[in-house]
């Protein structure tokens, strides 16, 4: 919901920088997997219960995600760019709620898990909006220029970043901010059905 009004504003720097660092040759796809094991290691450190050195890595991690659609067109987009990128996202998206798990088994368990379901459900409606919308040809930049269709949501990059960046101020409060957030993204998930049954069922 909230990525179309952050994309102007942290778009410009990122792809200036994006220029900048494809004129070194550093490639898209490095700085996804950099991005990727910023994020996998803050998913460490919270498990470690070090949740606020964990944040730090967490915001490097997406800035790392933001540099490599930037490089990615200041030299070639490609296919396999675009598929490593979202598939790095998923790790991400799933290592940060269950590093939370492990740090605290007993009080955060049965929350973590219905987290990760809504997670689950929440990205299957989004990958199989995004193969309808190819199939049909729909195109959008509303979320700036990606390879995939990005169908936008009550939930999207930007609200999940705050989120896990409250997970970690907050550990504490990790199971009822799960609870939250997950519902929201069940709500999210039956949105884009609701929006997939009206566009796509011709």
């Amino acid at each position: 919901m909230l990525d179309r009004y952050a994309r102007p504003l942290i778009d410009p720097p990122l792809n200036a920088a994006g220029k900048v660092l494809a004129n070194t040759g550093l490639t898209a796809n490095l700085v996804t997997l950099i991005g990727v094991f910023l994020g996998l290691f803050s998913a460490v450190l919270i498990a470690s219960h070090q949740p606020l050195i964990a944040l730090v890595f967490i915001l490097a991690s997406r800035v790392a995600d933001g540099l490599d659609g930037a490089i990615a067109r200041a030299t070639r987009k490609t296919d396999f760019g675009g598929y490593l990128d979202i598939t790095a996202d998923f790790l991400f998206y799933g290592a940060v709620p269950a590093a939370f798990v492990f740090a605290d088994p007993a009080s955060n368990g049965a929350a973590g898990a219905f987290l990760l379901t809504a997670f689950y459900f929440n990205g299957a409606s989004f990958l199989g909006y995004a193969l309808l919308a190819e199939k049909r040809g729909d195109t959008t930049n509303a979320q700036g220029q990606k390879s995939l269709y990005y169908s936008n949501g009550l939930l999207e990059g930007t609200e999940t970043i705050v989120f896990f960046a409250l997970l970690c101020i907050f550990p504490h409060q990790f199971a009822l901010l799960s609870y939250i957030f997950g519902g929201l993204c069940f709500v999210t998930a039956v949105l884009r059905l609701v929006a997939a049954q009206k566009n796509y069922s011709d």
